[in-house]
């Protein structure tokens, strides 16, 4: 571990991975730098095991009927998290920090599993026997469920409508909480990048492309306008991806030769943004009598690991193809950024899939065994044209993990 900044554990990458343009590229909605990956694989539909069937096509859910309804909406008993301002523990030989659930996980998803990345261990969060995320709630009889965040959850063309992640998982959540299941209007979009309708049976959506975290509270309303007070009393289930725009513009900052420290603050902005986001959710009990789970996604990239933006053609036509002065600096950012999206999920009992992991492999480097996320021969693209979206197979490996982590 490298010395931390302002209280923040930032893991050091190889100098050689970040002497290039390594940062991730937005095209007009969605996603992000993320400099480090070391990865899983999400397979097929989530089943009654948490082992994936890579080539089946729908999620297939677990117990229709669900378990009871004890302890509904609370976190299980698990790990503590490291506050923001506090330095977290680095020294495991000392006994700060005796498990590293998660970065097991990854060891074994790679030809040569990468050393870089985010450092989730830290916080020692309980992590799913699935490897797909953590494992902080035991999600019962969920009566409502609600869609927030950004493009990846809105979906996006060349994608289908039933494509999208945000069909494939509503319809499995619907079967396996014997919930109405949304219209085919819901799963389908808007020019201005929301769903086509907001509620459809069980279901909203107020996700929109190009949202950012302060589109959740503070400068948008996706949270104010699919909570209404008169739905807060059903059981309600929340499922998010967001960040992946905000980094975009810390990128486009540092491009444009913004100081450091000012960046660092905006990123340190993101981070809180989310972090009062979820405590909107889980800090006042009689906000949601019934209860509240919040699942929410972190950032992927499409490099795999390789920092070569130029590998895709839309990255490149849109103008990301040059360098910080301190490349160094951004990865610190987006690193620590993720880890702390680790630390709210622990802090407040929500989970977190592993988006970046899981894709990590499966960009633009898939078939190139000197990238630090190589999988093997033949590994699948779960990304389309546009870079930083997910293709049609890789809106099912989302659904997947989602599905696992509600049916865990």
């Amino acid at each position: 571990m490298a010395p931390s900044r302002r209280g923040i554990c930032i893991q050091r990458l190889p100098v050689t991975y970040l002497g290039r343009s390594w940062f991730l590229v937005l095209l007009g909605s969605t996603l992000v730098a993320n400099p480090g990956c070391a990865g899983i694989e999400p397979g097929g539909p989530a089943t009654t095991s948490p082992t994936m069937d890579p080539d089946a096509g729908t999620i297939t859910p677990t117990d229709p009927d669900g378990p009871g309804r004890e302890d509904a909406g609370r976190p299980r008993d698990g790990g503590s998290a490291t506050r923001p301002d506090d330095p977290p523990p680095t020294d495991a030989g000392a006994g700060t920090v005796e498990t590293r659930a998660a970065r097991s996980c990854f060891e074994s998803a790679f030809a040569s599993p990468p050393d870089l990345g985010p450092d989730y261990d830290v916080f020692s969060p309980t992590v799913g026997s699935h490897c797909l995320g953590t494992d902080h709630q035991e999600i019962t009889d969920v009566e409502r469920v609600v869609f927030l965040g950004d493009s990846i959850t809105v979906g996006t063309p060349p994608a289908l409508a039933g494509d999208f992640y945000r069909s494939r998982l509503a319809d499995a959540l619907a079967a396996r909480f014997g919930l109405e299941a949304p219209s085919l209007l819901w799963k389908s979009h808007n020019l201005d990048g929301t769903a086509l309708v907001q509620e459809s049976g069980d279901f909203a959506s107020c996700a929109k492309w190009g949202a950012r975290t302060d589109d959740l509270m503070r400068d948008n309303s996706q949270i104010e306008d699919c909570f209404p007070v008169s739905e807060r009393g059903k059981r309600t289930l929340v499922i998010m991806t967001i960040g992946g725009n905000d980094i975009s513009s810390i990128t486009k900052a540092g491009l444009d030769g913004e100081p450091v420290d000012a960046i660092w603050e905006e990123t340190r902005e993101l981070v809180q943004l989310l972090r009062d986001a979820m405590a909107w959710f889980y800090e006042d009990p009689t906000r949601f009598p019934n209860g509240v789970y919040v699942v929410f996604a972190n950032m992927y990239e499409f490099t795999d690991g390789t920092g070569d933006t130029e590998s895709c053609t839309g990255a490149s036509l849109a103008g990301y193809g040059g360098e910080w002065e301190d490349p160094d600096a951004l990865a610190e950012m987006v690193i620590w950024a993720n880890e702390q999206y680790m630390s709210i999920a622990v802090e407040t009992g929500a989970d977190m899939i592993f988006m970046l992991e899981g894709f990590c492999g499966h960009g633009f480097h898939s078939d190139d065994p000197s990238a630090p996320c190589y999988r093997g021969p033949g590994t699948e693209r779960w990304f389309d044209d546009t870079c930083i979206h997910p293709n049609t197979r890789g809106h099912q490996a989302i659904a997947d993990m989602f599905m696992a982590v509600v049916d865990e």
